[in-house]
């Protein structure tokens, strides 16, 4: 049995500019591009998602909502430093740390030997080395494997500890609503519904059979986080091949215009999230009313909007007049010898 801790710091990019700029505590604060330049936002304060301004949301849609929102466009080179101040943390702990973004990891301490195992002593001594030294808060899960460790750091934000002994699983997600797993969405969660399931006891009162036809493959591994499984390990690797952006949309988009238009959206986050770094290709990915999903990509060492374009009209092509649940963007990472290779033609993949 694992032992899998995840920390998932409070509204990280805000957070830190709070803590450098005590005045902007009482005020709804979101980091993001400008409303000119159709921005996304990044993240935000608590003062402002009392607003119901969310991360991923248009800047244009957060100003509407919150009015008086301060909107900083953010400084990646800091929360880089201090990402990398966590991680020395974490490392004070465990070995076994998979980062998932700038301000959350997981972490198996299965073996660890520090406070004689106790996964919860390990993640409260992390969650107070965050605090004491580096004046932020964190929030934790602990449970037995990746999913349920997610799901568990939610379950006290902000600042808080959730522990979910293996004995308590089977209680835990029997209520655990649908929503929340990762990778449901807003078309999933609304199809869920009109099969009249709602929660992981739901699914588990279905036949497995019955369910995976109704979902294909996302099917198999939702049936499985109903009864709280997850096989995955952690992956320490630490050499980021890739950066991407998507986003599930709360209905499905008919026209290829119209996702042209949410691709549009993404890029600016796209390009925030690359930073300097060097791209060997370009890629779109697709998925549809069906849950199948598609992926273009072609060799590139720029972020070519036309290029991006070209690669969304294929990728629509294939979806056969399907609506469109979800958008996204991303670019290969270019390894240190790739500008000696030859150029290839589109890439393609289903």
């Amino acid at each position: 049995m694992r032992k899998i801790i995840h920390v998932d710091m409070d509204c990280f990019y805000a957070a830190v500019e709070m803590r450098d700029n005590p005045a902007l505590k009482s005020v709804p604060l979101a980091i993001g591009g400008s409303r000119e330049r159709r921005g996304v936002i990044s993240t935000c304060n608590y003062e402002a998602r009392k607003f119901g301004v969310r991360s991923a949301m248009s800047t244009h849609k957060a100003q509407q909502l919150c009015p008086n929102l301060v909107l900083l466009p953010g400084r990646m080179g800091l929360y880089k430093a201090v990402s990398q101040q966590i991680r020395a943390i974490f490392e004070r702990y465990s070995q076994l740390i998979e980062p998932l973004s700038l301000d959350e990891a997981y972490l198996d301490v299965t073996d660890s030997p520090h406070f004689k195992g106790s996964a919860s002593l390990i993640a409260e001594a992390i969650r107070a080395d965050i605090r004491r030294e580096l004046n932020l808060t964190a929030s934790a899960g602990v449970a037995p494997n990746k999913f349920l460790a997610k799901i568990a750091s939610e379950e006290n934000k902000p600042d808080g500890l959730f522990v979910l002994t293996p004995a308590a699983v089977p209680d835990f997600v029997k209520t655990l609503s649908l929503r929340k797993i990762p990778g449901v969405g807003p078309a999933t969660d609304a199809r869920l519904s009109a099969l009249g399931l709602k929660t992981c006891l739901d699914i588990q009162n279905c036949d497995r059979q019955w369910f995976e036809m109704q979902f294909g493959k996302f099917g198999k591994v939702l049936y499985e986080r109903a009864f709280g499984i997850d096989e995955r390990e952690i992956s320490v690797s630490r050499e980021r091949k890739s950066v991407g952006v998507e986003t599930t949309l709360p209905e499905d988009l008919e026209t290829l215009s119209a996702v042209r238009g949410v691709a549009e959206t993404l890029l600016p986050e796209l390009k925030r999230r690359l930073g300097d770094r060097a791209i060997g290709k370009v890629g779109v990915k697709l998925k549809f009313s069906d849950f199948t999903q598609t992926t273009m990509e072609h060799v590139s060492a720029e972020l070519d909007t036309e290029l991006f374009e070209v690669l969304l009209a294929s990728a629509y092509q294939r979806g056969q007049s399907r609506g469109v649940r979800l958008v996204g963007l991303f670019v290969g990472l270019s390894a240190p010898n790739q500008s000696q290779q030859l150029k290839l033609p589109f890439s393609t993949a289903n």
